[in-house]
């Protein structure tokens, strides 16, 4: 069954295969919106008087039974049935009778679908948000934890200047503040309603749109029909690139745990059960989950780029084109929530080398401390550096690297401001509100 179909029309099944795609396996994802913005738009047909109040009333009621079917997993797209619109509409009307025919007054599947992909991004949004947040108070936690842990910090990869673990792993949980800001900028993209639009040009019906966007709990509306119809595909690059930056933050956390469990680094470990193994190697505990965060996380970030390719070239207006974003866009979601939460796993789990520093090969990590020292006494700075690269350069740095360490300043190994950062966490939320 099509919406569209007439009787002369006769699809080829070549056709009707290579278009359809896989759009029924993300159609069911889509169900339980597109039932919610079927239920709104019944109201506002019942307000307006495209329906009777009695129609939209028993429409109502058939549609929150097919959501509770949605809910307890009896919802199911035919054999022969196009696309989760149908289905929804097909069965409304075997229930109700002729009144479910009419829940289509005003609409086109064009803004029907695209209703139905921003309460579903929306929705996802904000669970992406929850897992973020929970990934960023553990990384604040365990970066008090092991705040007095120190760590060699590198660039280049090549031994820099003391670090500890707290001063490591709160530069994640800063990082993903800025990756908030760009998810509750997604966020405020998505919330708005495109119902109403219709095929993109409005309808001759005096429909309410500002009434469905206040029932179905968006902030706004597309206000241009036109428009609301090329928002499709445009909001979900925005959302794509907000979810490219969690995976930027996230996947490069992935890389540093495999560089720190390596025994040539040696500074963290986890449990047996977390790690793999190897076939031929009795000795192998591989970062198995690392690894494939990395390589997820590194998927993600080329979605925003499959998204462009695919809208560069379209004119205004809805196109077919627009059918793939959800394959592409919707498997990375899922993606990034899974790798958001196996990087809790591991590091709620996370095990960190005591004395590390104390090693010899780690004594030129306090040359910039040997230089302050000298500084401190009053030899000027690129006096100070000279001696010290002098002594290095003979081999007779010697420095009591083992003496406390002290660095005050803001964001620094003994003022990590973990709070602060906790409250640009905070106002970040709000802005989801």
């Amino acid at each position: 069954m099509k919406l569209w179909s007439k009787e002369s029309t006769n699809t080829s099944q070549l056709v009707e295969t290579f278009t359809v795609g896989r759009d029924k396996e993300f159609d069911i994802l889509l169900a339980k919106y597109d039932v919610q913005g079927s239920i709104a738009h019944v109201r506002m047909l019942g307000e307006v008087g495209l329906m009777t109040k009695e129609e939209a009333d028993t429409a109502v009621k058939g549609l929150e039974e097919i959501a509770a079917d949605i809910e307890h997993g009896r919802f199911a797209i035919e054999e022969g049935i196009e696309d989760v619109h149908s289905q929804v509409e097909f069965i409304l009307t075997q229930r109700i009778g002729d009144a479910g025919k009419k829940i289509h007054s005003g609409r086109s599947r064009n803004d029907q679908v695209a209703v139905d992909i921003k309460l579903y991004l929306r929705a996802e949004v904000l669970a992406v948000k929850e897992e973020v947040k929970q990934s960023f108070d553990l990384l604040i936690a365990q970066s008090e934890k092991f705040k007095d842990h120190l760590l060699p910090g590198y660039t280049h990869l090549q031994i820099a200047m003391p670090s500890s673990f707290g001063l490591w792993l709160g530069a994640y949980a800063e990082s993903l503040t800025d990756d908030m800001e760009l998810l509750a900028a997604a966020y405020q993209v998505a919330n708005k309603n495109p119902l109403g639009s219709g095929a993109g040009y409005g309808s001759s019906f005096p429909l309410n749109r500002k009434r469905t966007t206040e029932l179905l709990g968006f902030k706004t509306l597309n206000w241009n029909s036109v428009y609301a119809q090329m928002s499709r595909g445009k909001t979900e690059k925005v959302i794509a690139t907000a979810l490219a930056g969690i995976a930027g933050t996230i996947g490069r956390l992935a890389m540093d745990a495999c560089l720190y469990i390596n025994q040539n680094f040696g500074f963290i470990s986890f449990p047996n059960e977390l790690t793999t193994g190897s076939s031929i190697m009795p000795h192998k505990k591989n970062p198995d989950v690392f690894e494939l965060i990395r390589a997820k996380c590194n998927r993600i970030q080329s979605v925003p780029n499959e998204l462009t390719l695919l809208l560069a070239n379209l004119p205004s207006g809805y196109h077919r084109d627009l059918q793939l974003t959800k394959e592409i866009l919707f498997p990375a979601i899922e993606e990034l929530k899974a790798c958001l939460q196996m990087t809790r796993l591991m590091l709620d789990n996370l095990s960190v080398k005591s004395n590390i520093l104390d090693d010899e090969k780690y004594k030129y990590l306090f040359s910039v401390e040997a230089v302050n020292e000298l500084v401190n006494k009053g030899v000027p700075f690129r006096e100070a550096y000279k001696q010290v690269g002098n002594q290095i350069e003979k081999g007779e740095f010697s420095f009591d690297y083992k003496k406390q360490l002290v660095h005050v300043h803001e964001g620094s190994i003994g003022n990590l401001c973990n709070r602060e950062i906790t409250g640009v966490m905070d106002r970040v939320l709000e802005k989801f509100s």
